[in-house]
Order: structure tokens, then C-alpha cells, then sequence
């Protein structure tokens, strides 16, 4: 009987990090409305401790991602579960606004920096041929977690409390994530495998069904750092990041403003995840047969249009069709996103390449949910804020239409 390939063991271990780590973090706006009546702080300083957040843990994947090629996934993603345990733990027990942005903002997010970058690099370097399968499987982790999680913070807070809710999701990511985390190892090689789908010739020993940037050396980043497909990727993904945290902190109050109760905001992110869930299997395996850019601007054109029904919307109706149209763009650029860096730069310093751009793009983009906030409080209403997100999603459409390929002479030569 042949033995099962263990590069789906690490995509499942993947899959449970980010469906904790995403699920936990996207539930945040469903805090938000019961620690805004019980603390009485105002929309835009909650929102900035989750900019702080998004900041801190996309800045801090340029670290992580050197770590995860350098030590391995597994002490990077044990740290990090341990780091973001603790920090929404003590996040439940807050009574000042500096507290909120120490533990959750600084600490919780730093070990949140060992989830996205370390995972989903790690299974770049197990696969080949079903590169985006794998990736779109493991990123269902955070598709599911954002489709759970929000409903069962809910629950917890209207039974127990926002405080208890914090505290008991906090304890689950600290013993879960470090049980996963030792199933994560570096890369089939140290096994004695092969990446899945590859065979190695018997002259060059490179894998023949390998095609792209795989069957050269991989590009290190100071190589990758001189091309302009690298500084092209990272400015279009700021752009990214910088509106696709705005629905999971501001969806919940934005239900709230159009009439709705806190569990219809809760339920307006869980079908959030469970379109993610779609785009990330969807367009994960699609983008094995199209290309990576034909489906990321697939995916951006779903955003484009997500953004303008949040515009117009005034229903139950209309904003659950709108955070259909993002989760199914959400879910396909998470998978879309590490095997592109993979196709693009290869895998041998994926970790290095991808937490360069990811972090790189985090510190530029990281302010969204806090401008949202503040935008929300002067102008009275979302409008305007959802007219500035289409546009700058409109940006990035463009951006990623026309990245060029990475040219081989710009490589570094001994």
C-alpha cells in the first residue's frame, strides 16, 4: 500500500494554524461593539489598534520569513503561537486603551507574524505541479476559521461576555497552534522526499515537471530586490492590504449603522468566510491551468465590485451579497499569493522573497481599518470610505495586469 505523501500532513497542520490564527484575528470587529458600549472608546481608536496590529504582524513577516527558511517552521510557527495566545489572552482582561495596543497590537501580532508567511511557504516548498491546489487547501484553514469563528465569538459574547470570549480563544490558539507546529517540517528533502509531482533526471537531478523558476536555482532577495517585478508585486499588494482588513474590523458596526443586529455583522463576516473558503480551493486549483495573474485579476475584479455593493447597500440582503463577492476574492488572494512568489522567484527562498513583500506591503498598507474609523466618525456613514476602497482596488488590478516576469539577467552572477 503506498504510503500517503506527508506533504498534505504540512498542508493540514497549515490548514489548522491559519484556520485559529485568521479565524481569531477576523473576529475582531465582533468585539467591537460590545467593547465600544462597555469601554466607551471611540470607533477610530479601536480601529487603530488593529491598524497597529496589521502593521506589527505584516512588518514583522520579514523576519519570520527568514526564520522559517533559517530555523525552520516549526520553532517560528511554536513561538508564534505562544506569543499570540498570550497576547488575546491578556487583551481580555484590558481597562486602558494603551493596553489594548501593547497586547493585542504589539504582542498578539507578533505572533501572528509566524502564521501566514511561515505556513503557506512551507507548502510552496512541498509542491510543484499542485502548487495552488495545495496553497488554496491550506488557506481554506483561514477561510473556514473567518466562516466559524465570528459566530462562535458571538455566541461566547452574548452568553459569557467579550472578556471571556477573548480569554477562551486565546487559551485554544496557544495549546493548538504548538501541536500543529511540530508536524511542520522545512521541506521534503529533509524526509528524503521529493517535492509532490516532481521526478528528478537522472543528468541534472532538477525535477522535469517543474517549469518557471523551479528549475533553476532559486533567486535570493537581494537578486529578487533588483528587479522591478519585485517592487511592482509589493506596491500593488500594499494597495491590497491596505483595504482588505477594512470589511472584517468595519462590516459589523457598518450592519449595525443599516439597521441590523450584532449577530446579523457576525453573520455578514461568516459568509465572508465561507465564500474564502470557495475562492481559496477555486481559484487555487484554477490558477494551475490559467496562470497566477489571470486569477489574481479575477480575484481584484471581485473586490472592485464588493466595494461598490457595500456602497449602495441598505439591506441585510445586499450586504450579505457584498461580503459573498469579498470573501471569494479574500480567499483567492491568499492562496494566490505565495504561489505566485513561488512561480515568480522559486522556492528555495521563498520565506526570505515572500515575507520581504508581504511585510514590506503590511508597513505600507497596515493603516486601512484606522482611516476607515476615522473617515466613519467625521463623515458620519461608510460611503465614502467604501468609494476610496474600490478605487484603490481598482489600482491594484492594474498593477498586477501588467507585472512583468522577473528577467534571468538580472540575476547576480559569481
Amino acid at each position: 500500500m503506498k504510503t500517503p505523501f506527508f506533504g498534505w500532513v504540512v498542508v493540514g497542520c497549515a490548514f489548522l494554524v491559519l484556520f485559529l490564527a485568521y479565524g481569531v484575528q477576523y473576529s475582531f470587529g465582533v468585539f467591537l461593539p460590545a467593547m465600544t458600549d462597555e469601554l466607551g472608546w471611540q470607533r477610530a481608536s479601536l480601529g487603530g489598534a488593529f491598524s497597529l496590529y496589521s502593521l506589527v504582524y505584516t512588518g514583522f513577516s520579514l523576519v519570520s520569513g527568514r526564520l522559517t527558511d533559517s530555523l525552520g517552521p516549526r520553532r517560528v510557527i511554536g513561538l508564534g503561537g505562544v506569543l499570540l495566545g498570550i497576547g488575546i489572552m491578556a487583551t481580555s482582561q484590558i481597562s486602558a486603551q494603551w493596553q489594548l495596543y501593547f497586547f493585542y497590537g504589539l504582542v498578539a501580532a507578533l505572533g501572528m507574524s509566524t502564521a501566514y508567511i511561515p505556513c503557506n511557504m512551507t507548502v510552496v516548498r512541498w509542491f510543484h505541479e499542485k502548487r495552488g491546489l495545495a496553497l488554496g487547501v491550506a488557506s481554506c484553514g483561514a477561510s473556514c476559521g473567518i466562516l466559524v469563528m465570528p459566530m462562535l465569538a458571538s455566541y461566547i459574547i452574548e452568553h459569557a461576555g467579550w472578556r471571556t470570549g477573548l480569554l477562551v480563544l486565546g487559551a485554544g490558539l496557544f495549546i493548538v497552534i504548538n501541536i500543529a507546529a511540530h508536524f511542520m517540517v522545512r521541506s521534503p528533502e529533509v524526509l528524503g522526499l521529493s517535492p509532490d509531482g516532481a521526478t528528478a533526471s537522472p543528468s541534472s537531478g532538477v525535477p522535469d515537471a517543474v517549469a518557471g523558476a523551479d528549475d533553476l536555482p532559486g533567486w535570493t532577495l537581494i537578486e529578487a530586490r533588483a528587479t522591478i517585478t519585485l517592487w511592482m508585486f509589493l506596491f500593488a499588494f500594499a494597495i491590497v492590504l491596505l483595504t482588505v482588513t477594512v470589511p472584517f474590523v468595519h462590516i459589523p458596526n457598518f450592519a449595525r449603522d443599516i439597521g441590523l443586529s450584532a449577530t446579523g455583522g457576525a453573520f455578514a463576516i461568516s459568509i465572508t468566510g465561507l465564500f474564502a473558503l470557495l475562492g481559496s480551493i477555486t481559484l487555487g486549483a484554477l490558477s494551475d491551468r490559467i496562470g497566477r495573474k489571470r486569477a489574481m485579476v479575477f480575484a481584484l475584479c471581485l473586490q472592485v465590485a464588493a466595494f461598490l455593493i457595500f456602497l449602495g447597500a441598505d439591506s441585510a440582503a445586499a450586504l450579505y451579497f457584498g461580503a459573498a463577492a469579498f470573501g471569494f476574492f479574500y480567499g483567492g488572494i491568499a492562496s494566490l499569493f505565495p504561489a505566485f512568489v513561488g512561480d515568480l522567484f522559486g522556492r528555495e527562498h521563498a520565506g526570505a522573497i515572500g515575507g520581504f513583500i508581504f511585510g514590506g506591503a503590511g508597513i505600507l498598507g497596515a493603516w486601512g481599518p484606522a482611516v476607515a474609523g476615522y473617515l466613519r466618525d467625521t463623515e458620519g456613514d461608510y460611503r465614502f470610505t467604501f468609494t476610496l476602497c474600490a478605487l484603490s482596488a481598482l489600482c491594484a488590478l492594474l498593477l498586477f495586469l501588467f507585472l512583468p516576469g522577473p528577467r534571468s539577467q538580472s540575476r547576480s552572477r559569481p
